[in-house]
């Protein structure tokens, strides 16, 4: 009994530990290939979707570089979410995707000695990240470790699992399992699902069939049996970035989990007559034993058994793509159908926490549209300002103007939170750089907001007191909101523009113009304080008050400039 207690616990450490290896080694791996092909990426996959062969290639060509079909999908879900993509392309990004994470199991298949190639990895990229200078040498390093790691994680797990294979108890709970009937196929399958549901890598799930199948422990068929299920549960990751999300997110998400599903369903007829023959066809000594040598041990393995695993599971994706394919606006409408666009609907950056993660490049998308909704909003309320000046508001318009400021309190907030969790990973100088700016233009638009409110709360405080303002600084005080609105609207279209071209110069002499000009706005006011008006001192103070709320909105706008022309990034 202690014999099979220490077994169990010797098994269940190495395999768990084994995984663990694995997870790590996948993230620091794509990491490590994000941080190197950062804004590159994401410039690729927007823009190399003009047609739909090319949306195929872009995601299989995009998913092998970062080794990470649930990484594409968070980046499809921003995408789409910002409108940088429509969603019949982000489908035809999916298919491709389905193909190319297919690329991690192959290398898993043709690996000749993990542990060697483990330890060879970690040595070189530890040399790159430890020993050298350089941003991109230190992502190259990061990338060799998480490799490494990979191959490490996969050593320990076929270990792990070896001394199963040694006591027939234990033997007896794998070897049970199996695929010979339709129901049984199912169950395996839906087992598979559940596990990279949980542990959101269906590299890892197939890693872990691989292992079994070479040791013996599962049969062929069961293999492939979790490649259906595998599938199914990688969707998973899209869903957590979903969560909470746009109508947009939500579809993407659906859009994966469906095609997947679906395609696994109709093709699970195919499962005797084409799946669990084609490999063995191609790989006619894949049942053949070798004999190995595992914790000093000599034992039998199936040691050919991954490259017909490899095989089928890639064209298990190319199937499901070919059948889809054709059908992609179609399926398109049919999700646009399922999950209905709300009226009013507002990003929320919540929907993205898993965004940081594992894309902080779509994370800054996603903060950049809430940075966009900012900065329209604050066009909107300096319009309603004016309004509120010239006497043309009304109690719904003011009560606007106050909802609309605390939801821009709260959306700075959440950027500001949301950004400082992307800061917090490891990032690209780029990305980093492009995260500061986005805190910095938050924080200056959501003090522009504070002095739309301003100007009406002075309003309100002279009608509270039974005073109004003269026609004459009515008219001043217009002409000053006019001349920075105007400088507004110049400023903030280079907020969303990637590139904006600023001549700074210019803008710095037209901000000085109308400073200038609203000091003698202000000059000219208090020039209207006299005896002859009692009431006239508290009356120009909150002109006044009005007043210094737009030249402190020109400020603003003129640090924004500067922070996008890369002049103010402190």
């Amino acid at each position: 009994m202690k014999e099979n207690m220490s077994l169990i616990l010797t098994i269940l450490v190495t395999v768990t530990g084994g995984l663990g290896l694995f997870l790590l080694g996948m993230k620091h791996l794509s990491e490590g290939l994000q941080a190197t092909a950062g804004g590159g990426l994401r410039k690729f996959m927007a823009h190399a979707t003009s047609h739909r062969l090319i949306g195929v290639g872009t995601g299989i060509f995009s998913t092998m570089l970062v080794q990470s079909s649930s990484i594409i999908t968070v980046m499809l879900v921003g995408f789409v979410s910002t409108a940088l993509m429509t969603l019949p392309q982000a489908i035809n990004v999916l298919i491709g995707a389905n193909i190319g994470t297919t690329a991690t199991v192959w290398i898993i298949a043709y690996a000749p000695n993990p542990q060697v190639l483990g330890f060879v990895g970690i040595a070189l990229g530890g040399a790159l990240y430890f020993f050298l200078r350089g941003e991109r040498v230190h992502n190259l390093g990061l990338t060799f470790i998480g490799l490494g790691l990979v191959f490490l994680g996969l050593y320990f797990m076929s270990k792990g699992v070896a001394p199963i294979k040694q006591n027939p108890d234990f033997a007896n709970v794998f070897t049970t399992m199996s695929a010979q009937s339709f129901w049984g196929v199912i169950k395996i399958a839906f087992a598979a699902m559940l596990l990279t549901a949980v542990i959101q890598s269906s590299a890892a799930t197939i890693a872990i069939a691989m292992a079994l199948a070479q040791q013996g422990l599962i049969t062929y068929d069961v293999a492939i049996a979790v490649l259906f299920g595998a599938n199914i549960g990688t969707t998973a990751t899209g869903w957590i970035a979903a969560i909470g999300g746009t109508a947009d997110a939500k579809r993407t998400a659906l859009a994966h989990t469906l095609s997947n599903a679906i395609g696994s369903v109709v093709l699970i007829p195919f499962f005797y007559v084409f799946f669990v023959k084609v490999g063995p066809w191609l790989f006619p000594n894949y049942a053949n034993p070798e004999t190995i040598t595992v914790s000093g041990q000599s034992v039998q393995a199936f040691t050919h058994m991954m490259a017909p695993i490899a095989v089928t599971d890639t064209l298990f994706a190319c199937c499901r793509g070919i059948l889809l394919f054709p059908f992609v606006k179609q399926f398109a409408r049919l999700i646009e159908k399922i999950v209905r666009q709300p009226e009013n609907e507002k990003p929320h950056l919540s929907s993205l926490r898993v965004g940081v993660q594992v894309s902080p490049v779509i994370a800054c998308d996603q903060a950049l549209q809430e940075v966009t909704f900012m900065r329209e909003s604050n066009l909107e309320l300096l319009d309603c300002a004016r309004k509120v000046l010239a006497g043309e508001s009304d109690e719904a318009l003011e009560a606007h103007i106050t909802h609309r400021e605390d939801i821009l309190d709260t959306v700075q907030k959440e950027v500001t939170d949301f950004l400082g969790s992307v800061m917090s990973k490891r990032l690209s100088w780029d990305v980093a750089e492009r995260a500061r700016r986005l805190l910095r233009l938050t924080d200056e638009l959501e003090s522009v907001s504070d002095e739309a409110a301003a100007v009406l709360k002075a309003v309100k405080r002279l009608r509270k007191q039974g005073q109004k303002m003269s026609e004459g600084s009515v008219q001043v005080i217009l002409s000053v909101h006019d001349r920075v609105n105007a400088f507004a609207e110049k400023v903030s279209p280079w907020i969303r523009s990637p590139r904006p071209t600023i001549d700074i110069q210019e803008v710095q002499n037209e901000s000085k113009s109308i400073h200038e000009f609203i000091r003698d706005c202000r000059l000219a006011q208090l020039g209207r304080v006299g005896p002859e008006d009692p009431g006239s001192s508290i009356r120009v103070l909150v002109e006044l008050d009005i007043i210094n709320a737009y030249e402190r909105v020109r400020a603003y706008y003129l640090n924004i400039a500067e922070t996008l022309a890369g002049h103010k990034n402190k």
